[in-house]
């Protein structure tokens, strides 16, 4: 049974909330947004949590008055599986990839949207060299099949980029009925990019994925393994791509995929990413949502979010080794 906010309140539904730095992060954004006297509250559920559990949420979100709305991460294509029909509106990407990472209210009606199509490319395009797949005939290996896994798909095959898609992407997951839902989707946004679904429940098996890709090749643990559990998609046998990219949609935990990559980093020349500018977009575009505002994803206004975030972020870690 939920309690009834005392303030205006935003929901932060994920595994392990409780660790994550939009705790110390929000109070500081809010100030710099004038967004009031607001909080943020974690509501924390095992992965594929029972249908009901998600549902409580969802209708106490909806129906408390000081609870404006909730970012949702890990358990995305779950609980809009188990919650659409409480929503009055879902925008077209959370219809089109059924899932949703945001939870926001609009004259009296409960609004659903996906928010990794936009979130994923802008952290993506961070980091990317420009026209990198044209220019390099790079692939694609995600490990994990969720629902920013299908969100970065989608962005990779868009047919405004033209000739700057990859020419393969390769998808896989530890179990086979997300993959299946993945190639449902795909072949109703129907793409011309090619898609491997690879039922992978050993990490020897993405290792020999990873073996086979070309160089500059673009390597993405979606899995949650490193964060919402111990370890990494792969194992220490691995081998990444000559000049290879690293990016983890991670950035707290034990991170291990990381600390694979970091590795060979050198003798193999990889670029490594967090997931940090991911998160930095990821939750400004909730926010924006949620309490109404607009909050640009580039120029000065997001640069200084991006630098109280990194201030909120380095306190936090000084405080935890000190």
């Amino acid at each position: 049974m939920y309690q009834a906010a005392q303030k205006p309140t935003m929901y932060f539904i994920g595994v392990t909330t409780s660790r994550s730095s939009i705790m110390r992060v929000f109070p500081e954004w809010a100030r710099y947004l004038g967004l009031g006297d607001c909080a943020i509250s974690g509501m924390d559920f095992v992965p594929h949590s029972p249908a009901e559990a998600y549902r409580e949420a969802v209708s106490f979100i909806k129906s408390d008055e000081r609870s404006l709305g909730a970012l949702v991460t890990t358990h995305k294509v779950d609980l809009l599986k188990a919650c659409a029909d409480i929503f009055e509106e879902l925008d077209p990407y959370a219809s089109l990839l059924g899932e949703l990472s945001s939870i926001s209210k609009r004259d009296g009606k409960l609004v659903g949207h996906a928010k990794d199509p936009i979130t994923s490319g802008l952290a993506l395009e961070a980091f990317l060299p420009e026209r990198h797949w044209e220019h390099t005939g790079a692939e694609v290996f995600i490990m994990g099949a969720g629902g920013s896994s299908m969100a970065l798909t989608w962005h990779l095959m868009k047919p405004e980029h033209g000739a700057n898609r990859p020419p393969l992407i390769v998808v896989a997951n530890r179990s086979a009925p997300r993959l299946e839902e993945m190639q449902r989707l795909h072949q109703k946004l129907g793409t011309d990019v090619p898609v491997q679904y690879i039922h992978a429940p050993r990490p020897e098996q993405n290792d020999e994925i990873l073996a086979g890709l070309k160089p500059h090749s673009l390597v993405v643990n979606a899995t949650g393994l490193g964060k919402d559990a111990p370890g990494s998609p792969l194992t220490s046998a691995a081998v990444f791509p000559e000049r290879g990219f690293a990016w983890d949609f991670n950035y707290r935990g034990d991170l291990v995929f990381l600390e694979q990559a970091q590795a060979q980093r050198h003798e193999r020349h990889l670029h490594i990413e967090d997931g940090w500018v991911y998160f930095v977009h990821g939750w400004t575009q909730v926010i924006a949502e949620v309490f109404h505002i607009d909050i640009p994803p580039r120029g000065p206004r997001f640069e200084e979010l991006s630098r109280i975030a990194a201030a909120a972020r380095r306190t936090r870690m000084e405080g935890e080794h000190a």
